[in-house]
């Protein structure tokens, strides 16, 4: 019969057990000892692992072995956006645990089950293993994943890639936060010479050291928020500062760099979108947690009335802050901004774990770190905060472009699976920013413990466009996670996207207010790169429908 609900609880993945070894101690603490292991072969995992009392109190974890390693973190956005974990390498840990009851639930990354136990903690010694069980091997597949948004310490990442299965972290090592100051005296730039040298933690899970933020949030001596974007992969350290932005992009460009956009709503995001030429739109950002949603009046005022968010009471949910995010990245892909999506956390700023919200990047021939990051570029690729998407469009990847030899509509025949660790609740076609088909999952039992929903089906257009799919899976209390694919583009010649009238309005009037809010603030080189924009935008309207 024990035999029996253990594979019924397993075979839900609701969770396993924590081996843990109580011995009470001189300060009326009993020191828990457990294991966490792979529920197919027994063997140690590194993790993420949290344990909380019933009376909401989180304890931390250490490792139990000299060769092993811990790493504590601990961030708050109110009373209910909190993210309190361990992360532990493959090794025995411990705790001090007062007499009790606590919940304790280990994740690693995005392709295991969340594995939990309440555990009864006094003073008789207990044995418990907490087993994690894995979903779906992306490796397996050519999938490989990535955090372009990453805070952490250098030191602590090691450990933290292991526990979350992340392929590859980009730490902003630099990171200025006022005008005319270069990333490399940046005060919250890092104190170490960084060498832009691979670390290499395995032969699958690396950390490219050398990446910088501009954060701009004082003009001079002034506070007066300009916004962020992320120069990714670059050589040497940058001694270039803002304003102006055209010149970092040109830098960035002769060092083989990226640039990363950050968030949507930035003040000067969609003036250095144009100027800059970014590359990559974070449709999973740092504002997207695990934990709940807390950012409801941050950059309220830039709310597109004309896409009829549903926002809560306090200001933006969580599903209207992502909504605008995908349809800002939509609106700038109809503007013939060719930007590939991408995903970040800023783990070690918010309370979220590293790699919550991902970027997989396909590989034909194993993992390579230069091949992830320009199959990154070319937008080989799908984000996630949970389901996984393995699609073709015309038999080819994300990221492709048609050139269309006809000016026939162009069809796009979309194949493949998409598969997750929760049912399916939509999936959505998307072509030139509407949505034109949902299709109704399938969500077929797989022998992993998973679902899997089988995609063979055809959308037409006219003229010139670009088609994506994107992906809902709902979760526990009211929560949702998705996955959004990167575009691909069919080019008809004489025939360009067409914007929205209603879109390419909004940007020029962001442009406007940003020109108005900067004049006085900002010197004339500044403000003729938002003058510049809002030129752009303004040629750009003339082809609006």
């Amino acid at each position: 019969m024990r035999g029996r609900i253990f594979f019924y609880l397993l075979f839900f993945s609701l969770v396993s057990i924590v081996q843990v070894q109580s011995g009470h101690t001189a300060d009326g603490t009993t020191t828990v000892r457990g294991n966490v292991v792979d529920a197919e072969t027994g063997k140690p995992l590194p993790c993420r692992l949290y344990i909380q009392s019933d009376s909401g109190t989180w304890h931390f974890a250490k490792s139990a072995s000299s060769a092993g390693s811990a790493v504590e973190y601990s961030r708050r956005r109110g009373e209910r956006s909190v993210e309190i974990h361990t992360t532990l390498s493959a090794h025995p840990f411990t705790a001090e645990l007062p007499p009790g009851n606590y919940t304790v639930t280990a994740e690693r990354g995005k392709e295991y089950f969340t594995s939990t136990q309440q555990l009864s903690v006094g003073e008789k010694p207990a044995e418990f293993t907490l087993q994690l069980k894995r979903w779906i091997d992306l490796s397996k597949r050519g999938w490989y994943s990535g955090d372009t948004h990453v805070h952490r310490k250098i030191e602590e990442l090691p450990n933290a890639i292991l526990a979350e299965d992340l392929n590859v972290a980009l730490p902003l090592t630099y990171w200025v936060t006022v005008t005319d100051v270069p990333p490399t005296k940046g005060r919250k730039s890092s104190d170490q010479s960084i060498p832009a040298k691979l670390i290499k933690v395995d032969d699958q899970h690396v950390i490219y050291p050398l990446n910088t933020e501009y954060e701009i949030f004082s003009v001079g001596a002034k506070r007066h928020t300009l916004g962020a974007v992320f120069v990714l992969n670059h050589k040497t350290p940058l001694e270039i500062s803002v304003p102006t932005v055209l010149p970092v992009a040109e830098e960035a460009r002769k060092q083989g760099a990226i640039l990363d956009l950050d968030k949507h709503s930035w003040p000067w995001s969609m003036m250095v979108v144009p100027i800059m030429k970014v590359d990559l739109f974070e449709l999973s950002n740092n504002h997207i947690w695990r934990t709940e949603f807390a950012f409801s009046n941050w950059t309220i005022d830039t709310e597109p009335k004309y896409m009829n968010l549903k926002m809560s009471a306090d200001g933006f949910s969580e599903w209207a802050w992502t909504e605008y995010g995908f349809r800002t990245y939509y609106a700038l892909l109809n503007c013939g901004f060719r930007m590939r999506p991408t995903g970040g956390t800023a783990s070690g700023v918010h309370p979220v774990p590293l790699g919550f919200g991902r970027v997989y990047v396909e590989l034909e021939d194993g993992f390579d770190y230069d091949s992830w990051m320009d199959g990154l570029n070319r937008g080989r690729s799908f984000v996630t905060t949970g389901p996984m998407l393995f699609l073709k469009f015309n038999s080819q990847p994300p990221g492709n472009t048609f050139d269309v030899k006809t000016t026939a509509s162009p069809v796009c025949h979309i194949t493949g699976t998409v598969e997750s660790a929760h049912k399916l609740n939509r999936i959505e076609v998307i072509v030139n920013g509407e949505i034109v088909k949902t299709i109704l999952p399938g969500n077929q039992k797989t022998i992993s413990g998973g679902y899997r929903s089988v995609v063979n089906d055809a959308v037409s257009f006219e003229g010139s466009g670009w088609v994506a799919v994107r992906c809902f899976e709902d979760v526990s209390n009211s929560r949702y996670r998705f996955a959004h694919s990167s575009p691909v583009h069919f080019d008809v010649p004489g025939h360009l996207v067409r914007p929205r009238k209603v879109e390419v309005e909004y940007f020029i009037g962001r442009m406007k207010k940003e020109l108005a809010r900067n004049r006085g603030m900002l010197r004339p080189d500044a403000i003729a790169e938002y003058e510049r924009a809002l030129k752009i935008y303004q040629d750009i309207s003339k082809l609006a429908r």
